[in-house]
């Protein structure tokens, strides 16, 4: 049997101060969403003046990331080049979820909502960033 590595809530309280203080820095009001590799919530925030869909689609997007370990701006560009990956069943195909990678794992993503798609993808990659 194998060993493998797994969020802990350390790291993920690490990870969301992280993204929360890249996107006050920049008065980003945004919902960050922090998943386990099957994709279930671990951490969730959302700040003062995010928008209401924020909060379903930063899982969303998290959720897109973790199960395919790819960042969830591959399948945005996948569905330019062929539109019958909408249908695609992972969860949210925009710009925004990033993986979030240890020893070769997957061990979950985060995805992050609330401003342009390029800018919560810059806040994600700051919480990635955190864990090490």
């Amino acid at each position: 049997m194998r060993t493998k590595p797994c969020l802990t809530l350390a790291d993920v309280k690490k990870m969301l101060a992280a993204c929360e203080a890249e996107a006050a820095k920049n008065k980003w009001a945004v919902a960050i969403s922090i998943v386990d590799e099957g994709g279930f919530l671990m951490g969730f925030l959302r700040m003062d003046g995010a928008p209401t869909i924020s909060p379903e689609v930063s899982m969303g997007k998290a959720r897109t990331s973790a199960m395919t370990k790819r960042p969830s701006k591959f399948f945005e560009d996948r569905v330019k080049e062929r539109p019958a990956f909408a249908g695609f069943p992972a969860g949210i195909l925009i710009q925004g979820g990033v993986p979030l990678l240890h020893q070769n794992e997957c061990v979950g993503a985060i995805g992050v909502s609330g401003v342009q798609s390029h800018e919560d993808e810059q806040i994600a990659h700051v919480g990635a960033s955190a864990l090490g």
